[in-house]
């Protein structure tokens, strides 16, 4: 990186190091630089049971072909999609994701914030938010952005509210432990449909949802009820062919 360089990407991290007015773990590359690891490790398991449940959502709409994945990280989810069928972009607002990003995903990514996207209307078939949705505090301005730019649906992919370890996870930072979720706003189901039946007035949708994220000695890994450490939750707009 030249002198030049460095000095534009430190003018663009001092702008954002402050996004939304606090302290956001993904702008400390103490912690995005082991992000990778956690999914290659304790949560190997569990991003296998989250991608079953978010396939089997997305795929109900036949007219999902392009997806936009916003808050797509290291694109851990983002090299993923295409391997259902699904032609994806990824978009950050974390240069120190992205830079993961640039190195393991072949497509195309792009720096930009959630509540203003650089995109035209009807960009994509579909948005994505996966287990990046909790950490906007204007969730209902994203939503429209999302309403916007993608024509037939969106796709949240969430920590459940509902869940012993977010208990436990709140345990840990108050003991300074476990930033990645220090400013996260967990959602039940009920919660986010709410949200999403206040962005959406005025159009026609469904909505169908999945819990999974249960102890593996359970009977089953996927259910309809709302409880579970992760959830699925597909808006399908109706009132578009």
């Amino acid at each position: 990186m030249s002198k030049i360089q460095k000095k534009q990407f430190d003018q663009v991290t001092k702008k954002i190091d402050n996004w939304q007015d606090r302290k956001e773990w993904f702008f400390n590359r103490e912690y995005t630089d082991k992000y990778e690891d956690y999914y290659e490790g304790p949560y190997k398991r569990a991003e296998i049971w989250q991608k079953k449940t978010l396939a089997k959502l997305i795929q109900k709409d036949e007219r999902v072909k392009t997806l936009l994945e916003f808050g797509c990280g290291t694109t851990r989810f983002t090299r993923w999609w295409n391997e259902i069928g699904i032609e994806a972009m990824g978009a950050d607002i974390s240069p120190f994701m992205l830079a993961h990003g640039i190195r393991l995903f072949d497509g195309d990514l792009v720096l930009a914030d959630s509540h203003h996207m650089p995109f035209k209307d009807n960009s994509f078939d579909a948005l994505a938010f996966i287990a990046t949705f909790a950490y906007y505090e204007d969730p209902v301005k994203v939503i429209h952005e999302a309403l916007r730019v993608g024509r037939y649906g969106m796709l949240f992919g969430i920590m459940n509210r509902n869940s012993t370890k977010v208990v436990r996870r709140r345990v840990q930072q108050a003991f300074g432990k476990n930033k990645y979720y220090e400013t996260a706003n967990f959602y039940t189901p009920k919660k986010l449909i709410e949200k999403i039946h206040e962005a959406l007035e005025g159009r026609l949708y469904t909505i169908e949802w999945t819990s999974t994220g249960l102890p593996k000695w359970f009977p089953v890994q996927q259910w309809g009820l709302p409880v579970g450490d992760f959830f699925g939750l597909y808006v399908k707009l109706t009132d578009v062919e």
